[in-house]
Formats: C-alpha cells, sequence, structure tokens
C-alpha cells in the first residue's frame, strides 16, 4: 500500500521510485491529469519543504516532490555535481511518463534547474528558479566574496565539517533559517526537526557537503556551455531580504543564453521563500504557468 498523509486537505503520496537502481522518494499530490509540477529542495532541507506552496497549488496542478538523491529517503549517486543530478532528474521524469513538466528548483535544487535546462532544454514546458546564485554565472564571482556566504567554504573542506556536524544537525541547520530568513519563525520546530532527520540517514550529511565540493565543477560544466539558447519559460524569484539585487542575476541569465526568463521579488521575505511566504510564491507560479500557456484553438 502507498503511503498516504494528509495536510491541509490534501492527500500526499509517498512512494519509492527505481532509476538505474536507485530508489528516489517521490511525493505526490492532486489530479494526474493535471500539468505537472516537479519540485527540487536546498540545503539544508528535504521533499517537506515545498509541502505549503504543494498544498496550494495541488487543486490546479499535479505537483510532485523528490527527496535529492543521497538525502533522505533517496539513495545517493556516485556524483554530486549538478549536471549528474539533472541527468537523473531526467531519468525520472522519462519513468513517471510525464509530459510538460515545469521544474521548480531552490537553492541547491535552483543550480541542478539550471543544469537541466542547458542539458534537456526542449523537454520541460517552463522552470522556476528562486533564491540562488549559480556557479558561475554573474554575481556568481561576486557571491562567492560575500563574507556571509562562509559556508560555502567551509563546506567545500574535506571530512572536517561531517566530523563537527554530526550529531548537531538540528543546531547547525538552525543557524541558516534564522539569519537567512526575514521570518524564521515561518519555519516551524516540527519542520526543523524533520529537516534534520534528512540529513542523519547514513551518507546524507556527505551528499549535502558534496553539493558544494562540486562546485568547481559546476562552473565549468555551466561555462562549458555559456551563450547557448535556451528559449524555455523561465521565471527566477528571489526574496526581498535576500543578499544583491535581483536584476543583477537576471543580467547573468539572459548573458549565458536564457531568452526568455523574468524576475519577481516576494517582499517581507529573505532565503526560504517558499515556507516564508507560501502563498505569494504560489500565486507567482500560478501566475507565470497561466502567461506561458499555449494557445487554445
Amino acid at each position: 500500500m502507498t503511503p498516504v498523509h494528509q495536510k491541509n486537505g490534501h492527500k500526499f503520496s509517498h512512494r519509492q521510485v527505481e532509476i538505474g537502481g536507485r530508489s528516489i522518494h517521490v511525493v505526490t499530490s492532486g489530479n494526474t491529469d493535471n500539468r505537472p509540477l516537479l519540485f527540487l529542495h536546498g540545503f539544508p532541507e528535504n521533499w517537506r519543504a515545498y509541502e505549503k506552496v504543494m498544498s496550494l497549488l495541488a487543486g490546479d496542478f499535479y505537483v510532485m516532490a523528490i527527496d535529492l538523491p543521497g538525502v533522505g529517503e533517496s539513495a545517493g549517486l556516485a556524483a554530486n555535481d549538478k549536471r549528474s543530478i539533472a541527468a537523473l532528474v531526467h531519468e525520472l521524469i522519462l519513468e513517471l511518463h510525464m509530459h510538460e513538466v515545469t521544474l521548480v528548483g531552490h537553492d541547491v535544487g535552483g543550480m541542478v534547474v539550471y543544469a537541466y535546462l542547458q542539458a534537456y532544454p526542449d523537454s520541460l514546458a517552463s522552470a522556476v528558479i528562486m533564491d540562488v546564485a549559480i556557479p558561475g554565472i554573474d554575481p556568481w564571482e561576486e557571491v562567492k566574496r560575500n563574507p556571509f556566504i562562509w559556508h560555502f567554504a567551509f563546506h567545500a573542506i574535506p571530512d572536517l565539517p561531517e566530523k563537527l556536524i554530526t550529531g548537531k544537525e538540528r543546531l547547525y541547520f538552525d543557524y541558516f533559517f534564522n539569519v537567512l530568513s526575514a521570518k524564521p519563525e515561518s519555519i516551524n520546530d516540527e519542520a526543523r526537526d524533520i529537516y534534520s532527520a534528512a540529513f542523519t540517514t547514513p551518507g546524507s550529511l556527505k551528499t549535502a557537503l558534496g553539493w558544494y565540493r562540486a562546485f568547481p565543477q559546476d562552473e565549468k560544466d555551466n561555462l562549458s556551455v555559456k551563450g547557448k539558447r535556451i528559449e524555455t519559460p523561465v521565471l527566477y524569484i528571489r526574496g526581498k531580504q535576500e543578499y544583491g539585487d535581483i536584476d543583477t542575476y537576471l543580467k547573468g541569465f539572459r548573458e549565458s543564453g536564457f531568452q526568455n526568463i523574468n524576475g519577481a521579488v516576494i517582499e517581507d521575505c529573505g532565503h526560504f521563500s517558499f515556507e516564508e511566504q507560501p502563498d505569494k510564491v504560489a500565486s507567482l507560479i500560478e501566475k507565470f504557468k497561466k502567461a506561458n500557456e499555449p494557445a487554445v484553438i
């Protein structure tokens, strides 16, 4: 029997999908006849990050979220570069026979969406990228120099972060939720416990740190295709309290080859926009989808 839980009147079904011999945890809600949205989380979270937004969108869309490979209930990959993760996501979409998918990614998940667009540009209906800088794409170098982004360098150190964080996951993750949010209270204790638990499964913390250790490879991969024309409609979302000006990010996307990208800033919001302002995120995605629906003849 497929495990099910309910939230805000919506049923969420959990299942494991085998992809290339690896088991991926997939959570779904809504009518399978509706247009599909597939959500990819970032650090330090799992699929549960999108539960609020999925509840709001499940009436009009078929909503799906996964634990990224190596986190929570999903088996890991041999590599943690975003191109490799994007390849697995592509295999998942094919395995589930989904069409006209909108891929939504936050933080590291947004980096995966970018890599996916570069590798499989014609396989998506549209894409949403939230609250992230893309390795190798302006203003990436400026972001890396920002002293408030100290954890990029810390996570890249071999072995030491695992030794310091293991057993203190909740304490460590709380720092990011409290400092990077405009509304830390929106990420409650239940959610924080769930996220911490997702990174205590064997190898999961090492996987998450591996996302950062793969940044040099991500930079090379993204720069190797810079300038490739991407016609897919893309929405880029940032919280108002996020570091940097959204126009700088949009300029970087366009210079990298994105031909059809627009941006949106959410007021009273920091890095975790889908938890801090789920209603606004859901509304932006819905409006974006409606604006990019093919004309009915």
